[in-house]
C-alpha cells in the first residue's frame, strides 16, 4: 500500500536517502542547493518533504507546495532499481486524491523529434489524468548565474489553462523560485 511519509533532516536515514536520490534523478541545474532544501524542509511551512513508500519499504520521495488553490509538485522520483513496476503512477495517483485539490508540476519540452524522455514523462502524467499546458513556461534557474529551462506545465484537476495560466505563474515563480512573474 502506497503512503507518503513526511521527514526533516532529523530523520537522517530517510534524509539521507532522498538527496541521494535526488542528486541521482535530475540533473543539478534542476534543483537548489542541497543546504537550501535542507532549510525549507525544516523551516517552510508550505513545503512538504515526503518519502514514499510502499509498506515499509522506501521506493522513493516527492516534494510538493501547498497554495491556496492548487498543490506544486517540485520534484518527484522512484529508486531506479524498481523503475518501471507501477510505483510511480501508484505514488502520483495517491497524491493527487490524497491532497484533493488541483497538482501542478512542470515537465521538459522535447527538444527535437529524438528527445524521447521529454515525451515520454508527459504521456506518463496524461494517463494519470494530467493536462498539457502549452503555454510559454520557462523554470527560473536554482541557482544563481544559471538559466532558464523551457517547460510545460500540466496539471491535474479543476484549473484552466486560460483563466489560471498567469495565477499559477506567479504563485510558483514567487514561493518556489523567488523571483517575479514576468
Amino acid at each position: 500500500m502506497i503512503r507518503l511519509q513526511p521527514i526533516t533532516t532529523t530523520d537522517i536515514r530517510h534524509y539521507r536517502f532522498m538527496e541521494t536520490l535526488l542528486v541521482s534523478s535530475f540533473p543539478e541545474e534542476e534543483y537548489r542547493q542541497l543546504e537550501e532544501l535542507r532549510e525549507y524542509t525544516d523551516r517552510t511551512g508550505n513545503f512538504h518533504n515526503n518519502i514514499v513508500f510502499d509498506g515499509d519499504l522506501p521506493i522513493g520521495f516527492l516534494t510538493y507546495w501547498k497554495f491556496e488553490s492548487f498543490c506544486y509538485v517540485e520534484h518527484f522520483a522512484t529508486n531506479p532499481a524498481l523503475r518501471n513496476g507501477g510505483y510511480g503512477s501508484r505514488a502520483m495517483a495517491y497524491l493527487c486524491d490524497w491532497l484533493g485539490c488541483p497538482v501542478v508540476l512542470e515537465v521538459e519540452r522535447p527538444s527535437g523529434p529524438d528527445d524521447e524522455m521529454p515525451r515520454r514523462r508527459v504521456g506518463f502524467y496524461q494517463r494519470l489524468g494530467f493536462k498539457l499546458w502549452r503555454n510559454d513556461y520557462r523554470q527560473p534557474p536554482y541557482r544563481q548565474g544559471g538559466t532558464s529551462l523551457p517547460m510545460y506545465l500540466m496539471v491535474h484537476g479543476n484549473l484552466d489553462p486560460g483563466r489560471d495560466y498567469a495565477m499559477v505563474k506567479r504563485q510558483i515563480y514567487t514561493a518556489v523560485y523567488g523571483v517575479n512573474s514576468p
